[in-house]
């Protein structure tokens, strides 16, 4: 587990500046929730964390990001590497559809090098496990991961995430396609999780945001068309019963957004 801090973050995409001058520390064994009105760049501030963002053609970034003091966008930092450290869970699920189950789980250790049958089927059924999926699929590991439920196919790319075992974990709103049963797996499995990651997860949901993390920052704009901002981040329970700014509470309480 190590702290990730952004500094003074900034992020284009083409002539459009998508977020400006946002300052956030993360730190271990914590969940940080990242709020706000749809446009205002919480998906894009996540992607530059672990450089994500530079998959897009014309993305540009300004500032620092550090993992334990070291820049992740330092000279001779592989993007690779990064995002090996810093893995991330997106939106909808999305295991890979022609692997099973199995080489779903799979896929980034052989990628890393792994080649040991015995050592990729201990970490397969170690991930599986954390996940809470071990039970479900461990007699159809050979299937396909895309013929799970959508709250088993978000886990098995959770699974998948931390089967390389990073140091944080990014979670770009992971239960916005899933039932209420599945999203209460998945918050169950964040409060787990939350011991052995730094966890990073954006959500429009409060009743969310209240019930998983330890730390809140909201993110807003000034207006249609502008850079999206931070306009005050602190302990959860502080921003949802006494923040310091009165959009945090407008924005919490439903008066916008």
């Amino acid at each position: 587990m190590k702290r990730i801090e952004a500094t003074d973050v900034s992020a284009w995409f083409g002539a459009h500046k998508a977020i400006e001058g946002i300052s956030l520390m993360f730190e271990p064994k914590q969940v940080t929730a990242l709020i706000g009105p749809s446009g205002c760049g919480k998906s894009t501030f996540i992607r530059t964390l672990n450089r994500m963002h530079e998959v897009v053609p014309g993305a540009r970034f300004q500032g620092s990001v550090a993992l334990d003091g070291e820049d992740v966008y330092g000279p001779g930092v592989s993007a690779a590497d990064v995002r090996r450290s810093i893995g991330m869970v997106f939106q909808r699920p999305n295991p890979f559809p022609t692997m099973s189950i199995r080489d779903n789980v799979a896929a980034g250790l052989k990628l890393n090098g792994m080649r040991k049958k015995g050592e990729i089927d201990e970490t397969v059924e170690w991930a599986l496990r954390h996940t809470g999926l071990w039970d479900e699929v461990k007699n159809r590991l050979d299937r396909p991961g895309a013929g799970l439920s959508g709250g088993q196919q978000q886990r098995l790319c959770i699974a998948r995430a931390i089967a390389v075992q990073p140091e944080v974990l990014l979670m770009d709103e992971p239960c916005s396609a899933l039932d209420p049963v599945s999203t209460l797996k998945i918050e169950d499995l964040i409060t787990d999780l939350k011991d052995e990651y730094t966890i990073v997860i954006v959500t429009h949901n409060m009743q969310q945001a209240a019930r998983v993390s330890d730390t809140t920052a909201f993110f807003n704009i000034s207006e249609a068309g502008q850079p999206g901002r931070l306009v005050e981040s602190g302990p959860t329970s502080k921003i949802f019963t006494k923040p310091d700014d009165e959009r945090t509470e407008a924005y919490i309480t439903g008066r916008f957004g």
